[in-house]
């Protein structure tokens, strides 16, 4: 059998940096080259077969990831807070860090994070791009706010997006000059072309065959929506990768973290290790879902007495989590079995 070759990557935007070791950790060849497809294959049309690599988790990952996934033997993606606290040193450089990735893929101490298929990577892209929409259409209605309150003029806050009264409310109130209302007109134009962009966006996604079926199964579920399940589905790409709900839960952000040490256990707040994305979208679907579903309900009220809303808040996060993960795995339909007064998946 072939010996095998282990190449450790340094992933930057302009360069890469690498390090080829064997089986015994003797240095077979480093170096860097740019960060172009062009140089990845004169590159590997070099390297000794067969040969396996990995690298650290940033933005530049995927492509990379792509591109040499088809000629390697095997391709890791590691961790990269879990990866410093191994590869921690006093010296650091690109060709140490290169080696040590390297040293960890060989001695099979690599701390491997997850990487989603190319497929569900560009419908993901196109989700976090509509989170961005989301966020700059919440600035431009803060914007249309601040400047009414510059000039003192008073408004109806509940009604202030609605088209009818807004134009209304610049047509008849005499507080808004021939200054201001150009900025209206424009931060108004601005809202409404975000909001056919993101309504497109997630159009375009529950349309797509590759998740639709999926997404049709994660919204029989009370309280999941559309949004909610096309995060779900995209931001945890394969469910089976969870062995147990705790884990999922964890990997959602969902319960704090643990610092123990002989007898004293402490317990911090939410820890900052997770998805972002999951969990500020299971929290804001959280707070809707006991008025869709009783069973979410009982559990809230019971969680708000026993301690506080944010607890309360919580559980049915991850409650919510529990019936995504039963969902997905079986494949099968929510099914709310009402004799009993609880639901199950």
């Amino acid at each position: 059998m072939a010996s095998m070759y282990y190449i450790g990557l340094d992933v930057h935007k302009k360069t890469i940096s690498y390090c080829v070791k064997d089986v015994s950790g003797r240095v077979q060849g480093e170096g860097t080259i740019p960060a172009t497809r062009i140089d990845l294959d004169r590159w590997m049309a070099a390297l000794p077969q067969p040969w396996t690599a990995a690298m650290e988790a940033t933005v530049f990952t995927g492509w990379i990831y792509d591109h040499l996934k088809p000629r390697a033997a095997a391709l890791k993606v590691a961790h990269p807070l879990m990866l410093r606290a191994i590869a921690a040193a006093k010296k650091k450089n690109d060709r140490i860090d290169a080696s040590k990735i390297a040293d960890c893929l060989r001695c099979d101490f690599l701390p491997e994070s997850y990487m989603a298929s190319t497929e569900i990577r560009e419908r993901r892209r196109t989700l976090r791009y509509r989170n961005l929409l989301v966020h700059q259409m919440v600035q431009m209605k803060n914007k249309i706010a601040v400047l009414l309150m510059e000039a003192g003029v008073s408004y109806n806050k509940q009604k202030l997006h609605k088209v009818g009264y807004f134009r209304e409310l610049l047509d008849t109130h005499p507080e808004i000059d021939e200054g201001l209302r150009p900025l209206l007109r424009l931060c108004r134009e601005t809202l409404v072309r975000l909001g056919k962009t993101e309504s497109a966006l997630i159009r375009s996604l529950q349309r797509d065959e590759l998740l639709r079926e999926r997404i049709e199964r994660l919204m029989s579920i009370p309280a999941v929506g559309p949004i909610t399940a096309l995060t779900w589905a995209l931001e945890v790409g394969e469910v089976q990768r969870f062995s147990s709900i705790k884990k999922a839960i964890s990997y959602c952000g969902l319960c704090s973290a643990e610092k123990s040490s002989a007898d004293v256990l402490k317990r911090s707040p939410l820890s900052k290790q997770r998805n972002r994305h999951l969990q500020t979208t299971l929290i804001e679907a959280a707070k809707m879902a006991p008025r869709n579903s009783p069973a979410l309900a009982l559990l809230y009220d019971r969680e708000k007495r026993n301690h506080n809303a944010n607890r309360a808040t919580l559980a049915v996060a991850r409650k919510l989590v529990a019936y995504l993960v039963a969902v997905d795995r079986r494949q099968k339909d929510f099914l709310v079995i009402e004799n009993q007064n609880c639901s199950a998946a």
